[in-house]
Parts: C-alpha cells; structure tokens; sequence
C-alpha cells in the first residue's frame, strides 16, 4: 500500500493556493452559499452545507465569512444558477486528473478546462476515462497528542461508522464513506477530539513517479492554471509529488 497520507496529499497540493487566502475563501464561500441555495441552511439536514463548512474550517476561514456566505445563499437571486461539474483528463507522462468546479457557465468552464490540459502537453477525456483511478472517500484527520490513546480513538472512529483508521507521520487519519463523513466527523467531535481537519475528495488508488524534466514542469504548470480558476473548487490527480515540492 502507498505510504502516502490521504489528508496532506491535498493538503500540500494547495500550498500554493494558500498564500493567495482571498482567492480560496471567495471559491469557498461560493460552495456554501450554493450549498444554502440548494438545500437549506441548516447544516444538521443539508449535508453538502456541512461538507462545505468543514472544508472552510479547514482553510481557516473566518467565521465571519462562513456566515456572510450563508446569509448570501439565503438572499440570493433569482435566476444564478451553479452547477457542479467534474472534469476528468490527462496530465504530462500519463498522470490522472479530477478536476472539480462550480460553475455558472459551463461552456466557459469546459473551454478553460481544455485549454490548461492542451496547453500543458495533457488532454481533457470523458466522463469515466480516469474515475476508475480514484476512489471517492470522506477523509478525517487528527494531529498527534499525547493526551489521546490510539486504540480509544480508533473505536470511536469505527463506531461511529468509519471504514478505515491509518496511523501517518503525525497525524491519525481515518477513512469514511461519502454518504458518513459528516456523521462519523461530528461523532469524532462529540467524543472530544479536536485538531480535525476533513473532507470528502477523490483518493488515487496509486501514484504515477514523473522523472522527465520538461514533464515535471508541465505538471507544476497545469495544476497552478487549474487552481488559479475561479470555477475550480478541487484539483485531484495522481502525480507522486516529491516530498521537497510538497514542502516548500
């Protein structure tokens, strides 16, 4: 099995992301006030507005924003219609790509989508060319502390309905179905345990190394392009980046 940890693989992805903190709360704050639109702004009976919220907790995002997204779900207008769309394509020596966005206009999306994949020496496919690589999983992660015992955390994950529990580097990472992340997330809290970080993403099942320079480079280019749009909420692939990139 890949050493790889599910959590700071994205984590790390988004290293770039963050140190433009405006530009990720303005794609988060979309996801909920859509997630609002949709289903209501309860979050106990709205899951994709729970999802949603935790992913903005995630990031930091200031609960003052949190709330002035939810509220704009709320008085939104009439006629602004999101959509969730997901992209699936090929990167630089053979790499896979999910490519999740929330758009107004898809047809921009679409066309902006295959310009970064033809751009950078990859190409956009079909629906299903790629999905069969990932799985789709709730992913729960819990920072070291000598105050929680690991078989106790490990139950209470499990009973609340996790699928897997994996000890990383420094953290405890637990494995949900899509459908139980929420669940097993907010049983986790009532339990106690804080330092959680989650989110429901697309796990490859393995990891491509990309040795070629000029392949390496394109790779770089095609996710900073992709993240950098304002319509894509998740960029996922299977490159195995190098552990001095995911650092830096």
């Amino acid at each position: 099995m890949s050493g790889h940890s599910k959590w700071s693989n994205i984590k790390n992805r988004k290293g770039k992301q963050d140190a433009i903190r405006g530009k990720i709360f303005t794609k988060l704050a979309r996801a909920i006030t859509v997630a609002v639109r949709e289903g209501g702004a309860d979050a106990d009976y709205n899951s994709s507005l729970a999802t949603a919220i935790e992913k903005a907790k995630a990031q930091n995002m200031p609960n003052d924003n949190i709330d002035r997204a939810i509220k704009a779900g709320l008085g939104a207008l009439e006629g602004q219609h999101f959509e969730t769309i997901t992209y699936e394509g090929y990167g630089p020596s053979g790499t896979a790509f999910m490519v999740q966005c929330l758009t107004d206009n898809k047809n921009r999306t679409a066309a902006d989508v295959r310009h970064y994949f033809s751009k950078y020496n990859g190409n956009l496919g079909t629906t299903g060319c790629v999905g069969y690589l990932f799985d789709r999983k709730g992913v729960i992660s819990i920072e070291f502390d000598d105050k929680i015992d690991e078989d106790t955390l490990m139950m209470a994950a499990l009973e609340a309905g996790a699928e897997d529990f994996e000890v990383q580097d420094e953290s405890y990472e637990i494995t949900t179905a899509p459908e139980d992340f929420i669940t097993v997330l907010n049983g986790l809290k009532s339990a106690g345990y804080d330092n959680i970080k989650g989110d429901v993403m697309y796990i490859p099942q393995t990891y491509v190394k990309v040795e070629d320079e000029d392949a390496l480079k394109n790779l770089g280019k095609l996710i900073d392009a992709l993240d950098d749009n304002d319509d894509v909420q998740e960029v996922y692939h299977n490159w195995d980046e190098p552990e001095e990139e995911d650092e830096e």
